[in-house]
């Protein structure tokens, strides 16, 4: 992703002072990141300022009120990191697929063992084991046309390591990545974009609203509860099992 708009800026200025098309711009990069800065509406709101004043405090210390080319400059290498197809990952085996999970959840900053464990517990069971992006009702004997029966979000239904579901977050998704996802929604099977919207989905909650963080950090270890941000309470107990044994191998 490059900053196109936003490296159009020349001198620091105020953020309230961005056209639509730069807040926009920079609230995609700011999400991109894992800083919650709202929807990518170009208007700048309390969710889009403090994004900012938590992306100034972390890695471009200042006023958070005002944006420049030096700060930009952090941000455009920052994302840099989260350019989908670059990590030349191994999707064609359950080895390489563990050590991309891995990798990605340290690059996306959830890097700390019982997190990884927990993801890697989450894709076991949402994969049955397969560890490859799947659909969902994938087992079903006809499944797409019991998706075009039973799913009110079809066909927008789920993909990936995690089940992608609904329009908007696959519109979220095509502009977090700058890929068509809602003319195409099955390049969310592709094993680099399921990878980063699984990790992303974790770290910012797009999923259900409730983080890894919440319940997996350096303060506590709550792998049955962590669930939540996937979907409730569903085989919670389970998955929680399977966490523990990745952490012992991490």
């Amino acid at each position: 992703m490059k900053l196109v708009e936003l490296s159009t800026i020349v001198e620091p200025s105020m953020i309230s002072e961005l056209s639509e098309a730069q807040l926009r711009e920079l609230q995609i990069a700011l999400n991109r990141l894992g800083l919650p800065a709202g929807p990518f509406d170009g208007l700048i709101g309390p969710r889009t300022r403090n994004a900012w004043a938590e992306f100034k405090s972390d890695y471009y210390p200042g006023n958070p009120d005002m944006i420049g080319p030096e700060s930009i400059a952090v941000l455009q290498e920052l994302i840099k990191g989260t350019n989908i197809g670059l990590g030349n990952h191994d999707f064609n085996t359950k080895h390489g697929v563990i050590e991309a999970i891995k990798n990605e959840c340290k690059s996306q900053g959830i890097g700390i063992n019982t997190q990884i464990a927990y993801v890697l517990a989450t894709v076991e069971w949402e994969t049955a084991q397969t560890f490859r992006p799947v659909k969902e009702a994938f087992w079903h004997r006809d499944a797409e046309q019991w998706r075009k029966d039973n799913l009110r979000y079809y066909p927008y239904y789920g993909r990936g390591f995690v089940q992608l579901t609904w329009q908007r977050n696959y519109e979220k998704y095509s502009r977090l990545l700058g890929v068509d996802l809602v003319s195409d929604p099955d390049m969310a099977l592709n094993g680099d974009i399921a990878l980063f919207i699984l990790v992303h989905g974790f770290k910012t909650g797009t999923f259900t609203g409730r983080k890894i963080t919440d319940y997996v950090n350096h303060h506590q270890t709550d792998f049955a509860r962590c669930r939540r941000c996937i979907n409730g309470n569903d085989k919670a107990t389970e998955i929680a099992r399977l966490a523990e044994k990745f952490l012992l191998n991490l």
